[in-house]
């Protein structure tokens, strides 16, 4: 049998056959394969957090579950907190206010991004593709004075400034726990859940927060946490929204709502 063509040979072949096949495949040529790939990024996810800490800051168990479905989905995450003084402090052991304490969200924050935050007034639309808003008492008190008003509640400056920028621009927005009830205030008509609408024994201990979410004008759809489809989407808004602790479950069913909520708000970046 004839001699075998040597390795060099045999790679340069292959190569050949590869660039022709790539050619075919790709209209265009090789130049538009390669600048189809380019285009291919890796969606931008603004993540903003209220505080360190369930009763006065950002819930850390649902910051974490985002995180952890942003980093499973390849998204590209940046968190941010507004720069301003927590509306109190809780201990939380004996869950009751730390007299004469003071903390500022932006630097308690911080504890949960492990340094790399930015202040909440930088965020823009233009650089990321969605936003996302954990939940915890911090959305209530310190993006918020739902905790204390209501509905007739205000929103942060900044924060009511990014929910109507990226509603603007027709980009998602993703809430979780009480954080739905900023939607609701800010965008007027929005769709949201935050679980059930009776406390049914307990096992929602904050289903008022449904009636106040009506009172703002926005429609409230009842939501499980614990079986299928636990997130609700705001098609026409772009908005959605999971209950998470808003229900007193198992955390792995927390975990998995989050997911949920995270990769629909995916979903509607096309990324």
């Amino acid at each position: 049998p004839p001699p075998l063509p040597p390795p060099s040979a045999m790679l340069t072949s292959r190569g050949l056959a590869l660039g022709t096949a790539l050619r075919r495949a790709a209209p265009g040529g090789l130049a538009s394969f390669h600048s189809s790939a380019r285009r291919c990024r890796a969606a931008r996810v603004a993540v903003v957090l209220s505080g360190c800490g369930v009763y006065d800051g950002t819930e850390i168990h649902e910051a974490s579950a985002v995180l952890v479905h942003l980093s499973r989905g390849g998204a590209e995450v940046h968190m941010y907190a507004p720069d301003v003084p927590q509306m109190h402090v809780i201990d939380h052991c004996k869950g009751q206010p730390a007299e004469a304490e003071s903390r500022n969200v932006l630097v308690e924050s911080a504890r949960i991004a492990r340094g790399k935050i930015t202040s909440l007034a930088k965020l823009t639309t233009a650089d990321h593709d969605a936003v996302i808003f954990p939940g915890g008492f911090g959305a209530a008190k310190n993006l918020s004075t739902f905790a204390v008003d209501g509905k007739d509640c205000k929103v942060n400056r900044e924060v009511e400034r990014v929910l109507k920028d990226f509603h603007k621009a027709g980009k998602p927005i993703g809430l979780c726990c009480i954080s739905p009830v900023l939607a609701a205030k800010v965008l007027s008509g929005a769709e949201v859940t935050v679980g059930h609408e009776e406390e049914e024994g307990g096992k929602w201990p904050y289903a008022g927060t449904a009636g106040a979410i009506k009172e703002l004008g926005a429609k409230h759809c009842v939501k499980e946490v614990t079986i299928s489809f636990p997130a609700h989407v705001d098609t026409k808004n772009k908005v959605v929204t999971t209950p998470a602790f808003m229900c007193e479950t198992a955390l792995h069913h927390i975990f998995d709502g989050i997911g949920a909520m995270v990769k629909n708000v995916l979903k509607l970046t096309g990324k």
